[in-house]
């Protein structure tokens, strides 16, 4: 059994920044979704965020959002099968936009289904900064 805990944060760079790491490991992984266009600026997703379905499909069909996602997978797979091999107990992986509402939002969760699924033993769990009402638990 594993004791590996994965924290995943989506953040804002403009209002809180890079998620303090309170394990004692000094972070991790923080990842720029910037770079990826932005649906908050498209006047029908502003009060969306990256759990809804149209900015879903939005990212998915009009951004670079699943190459993103699919560089993202491989790096972070590297280092969690390596630290559930050694025993390491902690894991964060964050990621950051302007607002901290659609692409960061939408990779936090994307990445949180992607891990819970290939690697089970692991205990994740997201934490949305700018956006607490999507938190479950």
């Amino acid at each position: 059994m594993s004791n590996l805990n994965i924290d995943i944060h989506s953040f804002s760079y403009k209002k809180g920044g890079v998620p303090k790491d309170d394990t004692g490991n000094g972070g991790g992984f923080v990842f720029d979704c910037r770079g990826i266009l932005n649906p908050g600026r498209i006047e029908e997703y502003k009060e969306q965020t990256g759990a809804d379905e149209a900015v879903k499909t939005y990212l998915k069909e009009k951004t670079k959002i699943n190459e993103f996602l699919t560089a993202v997978e491989i790096i972070v797979s590297i280092n969690i099968e390596d630290y559930l091999d050694r025993g390491f107990e902690n894991l964060q992986i964050n990621f950051g936009c302007t607002g901290g509402q659609h692409r960061s939002v939408y990779s936090a969760n994307y990445i949180a289904d992607f891990i819970r699924k290939k690697y089970p033993q692991a205990k994740v769990k997201i934490t949305h900064d700018e956006q607490p009402q999507l938190n479950i638990g």
